[in-house]
């Protein structure tokens, strides 16, 4: 398999897994969580050391091991993205399983196995255009500041949902139109979605417009913004507006 057949192949078959884990009916919320987070990591963590054993590997279930930055590749994933969501059985959480070569994204899939829907590099599908009112998808428990305001500033309908997955992927399926996060994230959370959204040929960046870089020694990232190109410069201008004139302050 091509690397990114084997990144769609992982997070399909993590996804299975974590549908079979659920459906058990033996663990309560808070155990099921844990056993899903720690089933999904073992499979990906053994089938990636087992087929790539030369790729150095970061998981968010895993121990860190910096020597990976030594490495040209990488392997990042997260076998849970949204482990609320999965937990409560909706549908919006995923399995990221993304290669970074170079620190850039290059190949990857995001499993949204709620929704039997698998999205990947090597297959982009095209994404619907625009409606006449965008829509920003935001958190559904923790909005942040700087995405609310660049929503009223465009007149945006708010999209509560998620995953970080779920939310990069609604822009691809047409569910949305702009996903802007600033309340800090980690390497895991979004290498996946940026790999599978630059393939479909959207605008994936920093909320300053300079690009996302994986597989560094710190895995948090701030912020990003995953949108159509055509809405990306506009977007960017207004968060940064927003900051000099203070308004996403919360």
């Amino acid at each position: 398999m091509s690397d990114a057949e084997l990144a769609a192949h992982l997070a399909e078959v993590t996804g299975r897994l974590l549908i079979e884990v659920r459906s058990s009916g033996v663990l309560s919320l808070g155990a099921l969580g844990k056993a899903g987070d720690a089933t999904a990591n073992q499979f990906l963590c053994h089938a990636l050391r087992e087929q790539r054993p030369e790729d150095a590997l970061l998981s968010e279930e895993e121990k860190d091991n910096l020597d990976r930055l030594l490495a040209s590749r990488c392997w990042i994933v997260d076998p849970v993205d949204g482990t609320r969501e999965y937990g409560e059985a909706r549908t919006d959480w995923a399995v990221h399983v993304a290669l970074a070569v170079n620190g850039v994204p290059t190949d990857g899939a995001v499993a949204l196995p709620g929704q039997g829907i698998v999205l990947r590099s090597d297959q982009p599908l095209a994404v619907p255009p625009a409606p006449d009112r965008l829509r920003m998808v935001v958190s559904r428990t923790r909005p942040a500041p700087e995405a609310k305001a660049v929503a009223e500033r465009l007149d945006a309908e708010l999209v509560p949902m998620g995953s970080a997955g779920a939310k990069a992927m609604a822009v691809i399926l047409g569910q949305a139109d702009i996903y802007l996060h600033t309340g800090g994230q980690y390497e895991w959370d979004s290498c996946a979605p940026a790999a599978v959204a630059l393939a479909h040929g959207l605008h994936v960046s920093r909320i300053d417009g300079s690009p996302l870089v994986y597989n560094q020694a710190d895995t948090y990232m701030p912020d990003l913004l995953i949108c159509r190109k055509a809405h990306a410069d506009l977007v960017l201008a207004l968060v940064a507006e927003c900051a000099v004139t203070g308004q996403a302050k919360p």
